[in-house]
């Protein structure tokens, strides 16, 4: 497993904005978020296929939430606006080795990615 170093959980108040960094050890073609709630499932937020920049949202963060990514860095951005006590949980990073495209119903599945980072907390106060 190669390490995804995450930064920029935090606390903050509904409606705020947080910004979240994941640093790989190299360029991965794909590079998403995950989120956990308290008692809920791992679910995907948003990737990005960095080769072209082609990006992913689910429905729930889509106009609120923006993935980016510098290769320079080998660094993958979330940026969350408008955040609701909904998007509390513990953030992860991912990295997929693989370079083959990923339908779009792929692009937020678990088991499309290889390496995980440790999480963030984030938490949003009404």
């Amino acid at each position: 497993q190669e390490e995804l170093v995450e930064s920029g959980g935090g606390s903050v108040q509904a409606g705020g904005s947080l910004r979240l960094s994941c640093t790989a050890s190299r360029n991965r073609w794909y590079m998403a978020w995950f989120r956990q709630a308290p008692g809920k499932e791992r679910e995907g937020v948003a990737a990005i296929y960095t080769s072209i920049r082609t990006t992913y949202y689910a429905d729930s963060v889509q106009g609120r939430f923006t993935i980016s990514y510098d290769r320079d860095k080998s660094t993958s951005y979330l940026q969350m606006s408008s955040l609701s006590t909904e998007d509390t949980g513990i953030y992860y990073c991912a990295a997929r080795t693989s370079a083959d495209f990923l339908p779009t119903e792929f692009a937020l599945a678990r088991s499309q990615y290889d390496d995980w980072g440790q999480g963030t907390q984030v938490t949003v106060s009404s």
